[in-house]
């Protein structure tokens, strides 16, 4: 057993996020830890891979909503503890269960594997992986949507936002759950919540595909018949291809819109600045980056490219 020694009682562990010390350690972490886990973050003001990891520890611990405890030490001022565990380098996070440590790893790690860690600690700590509800209640929701049960996955997306208002998941899908009714306004006014850094997020790009492409695709409905017949007089004529294909993708003919966009790009590749090509990146991020649709068309556009 690691040899901490007795600290004062009265130095009890403050809110979810702390410093702690060599001289507090034992209160605000080993004994705090049998209350619940406790995960040591041992930096050093000249680290820079700590200033990345740091804040993301943070976010993480956040969400667990008090399930587990951050205590962050400095090893330049307090470094008796970082020697006793036989910290090598920084950043350096060990997991205290029950008053031992359980696990922990060494440098910077992105934030899916910083959850993965937490909602480790949590299961041996006795308790529940962090948003493992809200998982289920996004893939419930998800299906909902994809059964064409609109009113349902909406409820289901707003209810998680009411309690995790910043769940990316939740927003995309509540924006494409808009757009499936046709109400383009709240769909954007759904997706202008989304924060700046999260734009990027696959689910942020499939919802605001989905509205674009169906704002592109609104004229283009009710003259499919008409662009189908003049295919059929001029098979080079690409915008009225163009416009079938946005009517095809709007229809939930998602195969049949990829299809004419390639042959758009097979035949003239330059046509309109690139429009089929660019099209075909947004119906690609729209559907998501493992549907099968994607996959196969992305695949076959990178085989025209370099043809």
């Amino acid at each position: 057993m690691l040899g901490f020694g007795k600290q004062p009682a009265n130095e009890a562990a403050g809110g979810d996020i702390f410093d702690a010390t060599d001289a507090t350690f034992m209160t605000q972490v080993i004994e705090e830890s049998r209350r619940r886990p406790v995960i040591v973050d041992f930096w050093a003001a000249g680290c820079a891979p700590c200033r990345t990891l740091t804040p993301e520890l943070e976010k993480a611990v956040t969400a667990a909503g008090g399930k587990i405890a951050l205590a962050k030490v400095n090893i330049d001022t307090d470094p008796m503890i970082a020697g006793q565990l036989r910290v090598q380098s920084i950043p350096a996070v060990f997991a205290f269960v029950n008053g031992q440590p359980i696990d922990g790893f060494m440098g910077a790690l992105p934030p899916s594997q910083i959850k993965q860690f937490i909602d480790g600690v949590l299961k041996a700590g006795g308790g529940e992986a962090v948003g493992a509800d809200i998982d289920e209640a996004i893939e419930a929701a998800e299906a909902a949507l994809k059964d064409g049960v609109i009113a349902e996955a909406a409820q289901t997306y707003a209810a998680i936002l009411q309690t995790e208002p910043t769940e990316i998941r939740a927003l995309g899908g509540l924006a494409k759950c808009y757009t499936a009714a046709g109400d383009l306004d709240r769909a954007r006014q759904t997706l202008a919540m989304v924060p700046d850094d999260k734009q990027d997020d696959p689910a942020i790009k499939s919802a605001r595909g989905a509205v674009e492409l169906a704002e592109e695709s609104a004229g283009a409905m009710a003259a499919m018949a008409q662009n189908r017949a003049a295919l059929e007089t001029n098979a080079d004529n690409h915008q009225a291809r163009y416009d079938l294909a946005l009517a095809l993708a709007a229809t939930d003919d998602r195969g049949g819109a990829i299809e004419e966009l390639l042959e758009i790009f097979r035949r003239d590749r330059t046509w309109n600045e690139e429009a089929a090509k660019q099209q075909l990146m947004k119906l690609f991020d729209t559907f998501g980056p493992t549907d099968p649709l994607t996959l196969s068309g992305r695949r076959r556009l990178s085989s025209m490219i370099f043809s």
